[in-house]
């Protein structure tokens, strides 16, 4: 069992930054970021193995790094240039075996989710 807890959510104005940190029990294969707008679907946006590949959804590609402090067991997804669409709840989770963000079901651990507003 993999227990996550993201932080760092908040408000902010178009074109500003945030950081989410998801303190993780420990680290598996694969770690994602995740999100849910409302009347949406959650949906992958980044993704990091064990030995560091990434992986970015179009739409926060060059303005969200995803990466991941091994000595701390935590999660980072630092978000720049932030526009009111990436207005939604950010979760973390983690996957044993597979590392593809875009399939949800291959992640069996989940954080509770944090808000993140950006106003326009």
């Amino acid at each position: 069992q993999v227990v996550l807890v993201e932080s760092g959510g908040g408000s902010v104005q178009a074109g500003g930054s945030l950081r989410l940190t998801c303190a993780a029990s420990e680290f598996v294969e694969c770690m994602g970021w995740f999100r849910q707008s409302p009347g949406k679907e959650r949906e992958g946006i980044a993704s990091i193995t064990r030995t560091w590949t990434t992986d970015y959804a179009d739409s926060v590609e060059g303005r969200f790094t995803i990466s991941k402090d091994n000595d701390k067991n935590t999660l980072v997804l630092q978000m720049n240039s932030l526009k009111p669409e990436d207005t939604a709840i950010y979760y973390c989770a983690a996957s044993g075996r597979y590392c593809n963000y875009r399939r949800l079901s291959d992640f069996p651990y989940w954080g509770q989710g944090t808000q993140v507003t950006v106003s326009s």
